[in-house]
């Protein structure tokens, strides 16, 4: 063993006291700023300091050469700094079924009903029209005639000659019967309305065919619209089947109550045909007091 060496024992002693006062400068001193910067904020880089020692030799005691410190970095556990998720609010409470809605909120919920049009815009929008066969030969278009505020409407089949002359409905014959029987119920003919389901003239009075009584079908419909009667009088088979939509023939429909888009409707035998079958002007009288029974004229 070497002069002034040191055993092997005691030469390691003091180099591990070397260490601690040196562990204990870091400790006393640097202690405090290494561990704030360790906890301080989020996702900052930690740093490690360990000491390395160095020694040489191998057979002889050895002897501290240098301190060097290690630094190693030290990457903590990823914190995720997402913000955290908005607060779910708390449901409505129930709204309640049982109150009534307001007027204000019905009146808004309802749609206003449209105004029905009037009879001269009905017979404007009629016009020069040609809108099937029958206006090549026609004299005048045979609108309707009467009170257009009416009660009681009649609706006949067609025109004849004498209403084709002089444009206005029932004015012939069968016209001259049908204005006794409305008396016969307490009414003028200014008092009730009378028209058509076709407006122009069948050629040689026959019988309207379903292409005319469609081209004419909207202004009938539209004039007891205007009109908004309490009831319909429908004289005879095209009357009734096309108010009402049917094949049934007249001598099923006749003196049974229908309607027509709410409004009561009493098919009967048209007055042409009483002229020619006068036997059954009692089953149209039946009728007519079916309808006297069920709205009696209004006192004046």
């Amino acid at each position: 063993m070497a002069d002034g060496a040191l055993p092997g024992a005691e030469a390691l002693a003091e180099v591990l006291a070397d260490v601690r006062r040196y562990l204990g400068w870091h400790r006393d001193v640097a202690g405090e700023e290494l561990h704030a910067s360790m906890n301080g904020a989020l996702g900052a880089v930690a740093t490690a300091v360990s000491v390395e020692v160095t020694v040489e030799g191998s057979s002889s005691p050895p002897v501290v050469v240098e301190y060097a410190e290690v630094v190693t970095e030290v990457v903590p556990e990823r914190v995720s700094l997402a913000p955290a998720p908005p607060a779910v609010p708390e449901p409505p409470p129930p709204v309640r079924t049982d109150t009534p809605p307001s007027r204000a909120a019905s009146a808004v919920a309802a749609p206003e009903r449209a105004e029905p049009p009037r009879l001269d815009e009905v017979r404007r929008e009629l016009g020069d029209c040609k809108r099937c066969k029958l206006c090549s030969g026609r004299k005048n278009l045979v609108f309707g005639v009467g009170n257009p505020k009416a009660r009681l409407v009649f609706v006949g089949e067609g025109p004849g000659a004498e209403e084709d002359n002089q444009g206005v409905p029932f004015v012939g014959a069968a016209g001259q019967l049908l204005t006794k029987m409305i008396s016969a119920m307490g009414y003028s003919r200014d008092e009730v309305y009378i028209c058509n389901v076709v407006k122009c003239r069948p050629p040689g009075n026959r019988n309207p065919e379903p292409d005319e009584i469609q081209a004419c079908q909207p202004f009938l419909e539209a004039q007891l619209n205007a009109i908004r009667p309490s009831v319909i009088i429908a004289l005879g088979k095209f009357a009734a089947q096309t108010l009402l939509r049917s094949d049934t023939p007249i001598t099923r429909l006749r003196g049974h109550w229908r309607e027509y888009v709410g409004i009561p409707l009493m098919p009967t035998f048209h007055p042409a045909y009483l002229l020619r079958n006068p036997a059954e002007k009692k089953a149209a009288w039946a009728d007519l007091q079916a309808v006297m029974a069920r709205f009696p004229k209004p006192a004046p």
